[in-house]
């Protein structure tokens, strides 16, 4: 890792075109995100190389190549991202942005996610094609290998005063929090709030508002777009200049400042190597919630192996009776984790937290603890159980 950024030859800059760009992450070889392979599956489990380049063109962060084939997606979409869906629906209609009797297309991810029910609900009417006063995309660009063709695809559709709608992951939450796993092959494009803000310039378009939502260590961002110089003007928003320049302050155009995520790839694998071999010592039972791809990628990255992990367990009935890539760690139902009555239960997605406590008071109830991957292991302290009624 401390040989990173390292420059590039083969590559283009999937916006520009541009040849210039540099490795800033390099993950060496990972199991395809969306692969969870029966027990009885021959192994090895195929690994492609997944390495992160920042063009010094665009500053559009990005994957360098994928060579892997999506398989069926079979997640399921947690309460805290439904509850910030409704949020950010409910904000771009404070903001007037949801116009009753207009039309609205939606480009969802392929994970699911669609806002069409919430905006439905505010008055207006589902079309496939054509021109919309609101286009929303919803982490779906950023699946799109040509990066220009995708951006021009949701553009076209935006009517004349209309609105776009742009959600992503902000890849400077990423860098700052160190959350490295949120790469995986099948996400393409990156981005940054200057990186697309500029994007969509080139477009014609000026970013008017964004909002920043608690998910992913305050890295969940919807910002919104409209054609310059129609109804909305051409003035870029207050907000989204704050949040431009916090960005580029700390230096997210910046290949070396980027490169620092191979440092937080050292660290987390050394300290989750540690915090479980610590457990082991002591007798604990571990076991995991959460079977997505930024576990697995941990789970590769770290050597995991059902020696320290007995199982993870996985709201999606479909993943249940499949293994982890790789280390073939067993993926069970809610009900099978609180079976087990693991010790300690490692959350790789920490934003489940609330929702997990309440769907299973039992793992604390039990004398388990519920431990946040961020991605480094902090232990949450156990919630006060109520006292035995003394009838």
């Amino acid at each position: 890792m401390s040989d990173l950024p390292l420059p590039i030859s083969s590559w283009r800059d999937r916006w520009s075109g541009s040849p210039d760009g540099v490795v800033v992450l390099d993950l060496g070889l990972q199991p395809a995100g969306d692969n969870f392979p029966r027990p009885e599956d021959p192994e090895p489990d195929a690994r492609f190389p997944l390495r992160m380049v920042i063009s010094t063109t665009s500053g559009l962060i990005q994957l360098e190549d994928d060579p892997t084939t999506p398989e069926e997606v079979r997640g399921i979409e947690p309460r805290a991202v439904l509850e910030q869906a409704e949020d950010a629906v409910t904000r771009a209609a404070a903001a007037g942005y949801l116009i009753a009797g207009t039309r609205v297309i939606d480009f969802p991810s392929p994970h699911g996610g669609s806002w069409n029910d919430l905006v439905t609900a505010h008055g207006l009417t589902v079309v496939e094609d054509g021109e919309a006063e609101l286009v929303v995309d919803n982490f779906g660009v950023m699946h799109d290998a040509d990066q220009r063709a995708g951006f021009a695809e949701r553009v076209r559709h935006v009517a004349p005063d209309g609105i776009l709608l742009m959600h992503f992951h902000d890849i400077a939450a990423v860098v700052r929090h160190g959350m490295w796993n949120a790469l995986k092959n099948g996400h393409f494009g990156l981005y940054s709030a200057p990186a697309l803000v500029s994007i969509l310039d080139e477009l014609g378009f000026v970013a008017l508002e964004a909002w920043r939502f608690s998910l992913y260590n305050n890295g969940s961002v919807v910002m919104a777009f409209a054609r310059k110089g129609g109804r909305w003007g051409s003035e870029q928003g207050a907000s989204v200049t704050a949040l431009v320049e916090e960005e580029l302050t700390e230096g997210i155009t910046d290949p070396a400042y980027v490169a620092t995520l191979g440092q937080a790839v050292e660290r987390t694998v050394r300290d989750i190597q540690g915090y479980l071999t610590q457990a082991k010592a002591q007798g604990l039972r571990i076991a995991g919630y959460a079977a997505a791809s930024r576990t697995a990628a941990l789970l590769c990255a770290a050597d995991i192996t059902t020696d320290k992990m007995v199982a993870i367990a996985d709201g999606s009935p479909a993943k249940h009776g499949l293994t982890m890539p790789v280390n073939r760690i067993p993926i069970v139902s809610p009900d099978e984790l609180v079976a087990l009555r693991p010790d300690r239960v490692l959350l790789f997605v920490p934003d489940l937290l609330a929702e997990m406590r309440e769907r299973l008071p039992e793992i604390e109830a039990n004398g388990g603890r519920w431990v946040l991957i961020e991605p480094e292991p902090v232990e949450v302290e156990p919630l006060a159980q109520p006292e035995a009624s003394l009838a």
